[in-house]
């Protein structure tokens, strides 16, 4: 069958008259501008599927920058924390020794450790004995913790290392009943013992003498004495006192200053680093 219509140009003829044409176009673009108009519409129409196109890479982007923030912001604050903790630490050190300076004026050419050794720790858990009061930190043996070791909050004197293991240790607060710190008075340097009670919020002082100084409001530091607890370092203020002479001794309340219910961070101390150089010595685990 015979097509009518089946012949047309060739191809090297339509390949030439594609190449003029387009030359054509770019020469008349070029110099009269005269796409400009129709390159607008087009750029408008093709912007849409640009921004889909990059929505993927700039959520992603997005992300890890979001992703990188949290990871920054986590790593500063736990460092924020930890020298907060060393900071008050020195603070409520840096109170005892004001506060002493006149009483020790005489003993400046005495040797004195003003770099004790420090290590933060975290609570892990809280006994759940509701007759025992002793709490868990992730700190042990390899850290070189040991038994009798003095603990500390931001506020003041927690409580003891009662037992060790490799990684972490177990400590016994001051509000527990089998548990006593000897203190002095802040004011007026009348030496005391505190107990605990079995409350975290009210430990006491027993045999106290009627005729003893004390007022409401004092607060307690420890005294040093017993090698357990360093001096200086706040332990409770004096919330009640009752004196009925039907009894042998006043009965004297106090609120310890470690805020024994919250506690997150801790600080564990060491007489010096020689002692703690000794300890890990003794225990190489």
């Amino acid at each position: 069958m015979n097509l009518m219509f089946s012949r047309g140009p060739s191809l090297q003829s339509r390949l030439a008259l594609g190449l003029c044409m387009s030359v054509a176009l770019i020469l008349f673009d070029h110099k009269l501008n005269g796409f400009g108009t129709t390159r607008v519409y087009l750029n408008s129409l093709v912007s849409p599927l640009q921004y889909l196109a990059n929505l993927p890479g700039e959520m992603l982007n997005t992300s890890a920058s979001r992703l990188v923030s949290h990871e920054r912001l986590v790593t500063e604050n736990a460092k924020l924390t930890h020298d907060a903790v060393l900071m008050s630490e020195q603070l409520q050190r840096l109170t005892f020794l004001q506060k002493e300076n006149e009483r020790l004026r005489s003993l400046l050419n005495a040797p004195v450790n003003n770099h004790t050794e420090r290590l933060v720790a975290e609570l892990m858990a809280v006994d759940n004995n509701p007759y025992s009061h002793q709490i868990v930190i992730n700190k042990g043996a390899i850290h070189g913790v040991f038994e009798g070791q003095p603990v500390l909050d931001d506020k003041g004197i927690v409580g003891q290392i009662q037992q060790v293991s490799s990684t972490n240790s177990r400590v016994l607060l001051i509000a527990d009943v089998t548990h006593a710190i000897p203190v002095r008075v802040a004011r007026n340097n009348v030496r005391l013992i505190v107990a605990g009670s079995g409350s975290l919020r009210e430990l006491f002082i027993p045999h106290v003498p009627h005729s003893n100084e004390l007022q409401v409001g004092d607060l307690l530091l420890s005294s040093g004495l017993g090698n357990v607890f360093p001096e200086g370092y706040p332990v409770a203020t004096i919330s009640s006192i009752v004196r009925d002479e039907s009894r042998p001794f006043a009965q004297v309340l106090v609120t310890p200053v470690a805020q024994l219910d919250r506690l997150k961070y801790l600080l564990v101390l060491w007489p010096n680093q020689q002692a703690k150089d000794e300890v890990l010595l003794e225990d190489p685990q």
